[in-house]
């Protein structure tokens, strides 16, 4: 199953339990699906707003006990019926795609977290449900690695995300390191950049490290998914680090260098 499309879903997902493909791959599929409609194509808000209500209407019918003949929705009834999947965190990622459709600034870090709240968060939630954790605590560290990991892709994705409009970087901290959003526009790291995105950068790491004692509590294979997971946000956050430019003219990406360091430290 690719899941490079969609970066909020755990990536190396040839790791996980034969048992959780199928439901993963579903909840996948409603996910991408749903985001492309608030991020893809030429639609106008409206006709993008409508495409995600209709969504909401889908898994209306489906905790109805509908199976809509659909091969977004068929298969997700099913895994929710097989697996007691909640709903919530479905509801929630629609949510936030569809904020995504008409906020395009954040005024402070507390925004962008509760975007993260409803972006990122209910994939991690829902993978551990999958897995049958409930531990509060685990749910607590499965938040953090979540909104780390979707802090480090607003950092890696500033420019790809201004030419659609957005930013999402707090508007105060822009403010306080003087950085304009003119500057983004013409892709200069001059002035106080590089001291803003540091501190972006080591906050999406503190998160990251505030979560990861989740992959040594998870045994098994979806353990080892989580802990490549967590290499891979770790070694973005590096290159962002080292280059905080690199957001304008190379966008930082995993090698495959970095795929077999980030397999070797997982499985230790």
């Amino acid at each position: 199953m690719p899941v490079d499309h969609y970066e909020n879903f755990p990536v190396a997902s040839w790791l996980l339990p034969a048992r959780l493909r199928r439901p993963v791959e579903a909840i996948y599929r409603f996910a991408r699906s749903a985001d492309d409609i608030a991020d893809e194509g030429d639609a106008s808000p409206a006709e993008r707003l409508a495409g995600l209500a209709a969504y909401h209407t889908a898994l209306d019918r489906i905790e109805q006990g509908a199976t809509p003949d659909d091969p977004v929705f068929g298969p997700l009834a099913a895994a929710i019926r097989d697996h007691a999947i909640p709903l919530a965190p479905l509801r929630d990622l629609l949510s936030a795609f569809a904020q995504d459709v008409e906020k395009t600034r954040y005024a402070h870090f507390g925004e962008l977290m509760d975007y993260c709240r409803r972006s990122a968060n209910p994939v991690g939630r829902l993978m551990l449900h999958l897995y049958g954790d409930h531990d509060p605590r685990h749910l607590a560290y499965s938040d953090a690695i979540c909104s780390s990991l979707q802090l480090t892709n607003f950092l890696q994705d500033i420019a790809v995300d201004y030419a659609k409009g957005r930013i999402y970087l707090p508007q105060d901290e822009m403010a306080a390191h003087r950085v304009s959003e003119a500057q983004i526009a013409a892709g200069d790291p001059g002035g106080l950049w590089y001291t803003l995105m540091h501190r972006q950068v080591a906050r999406a790491r503190q998160l990251m490290r505030s979560g990861a004692p989740l992959g040594r509590a998870l045994k098994g294979r979806i353990g080892l998914e989580l802990r490549v997971t967590i290499r891979g946000g770790e070694a973005i956050l590096r290159k962002l680090h080292a280059d905080p430019a690199c957001v304008f003219h190379n966008r930082p990406a995993l090698t495959r260098g970095d795929w077999l360091m980030m397999l070797a430290r997982g499985l230790y």
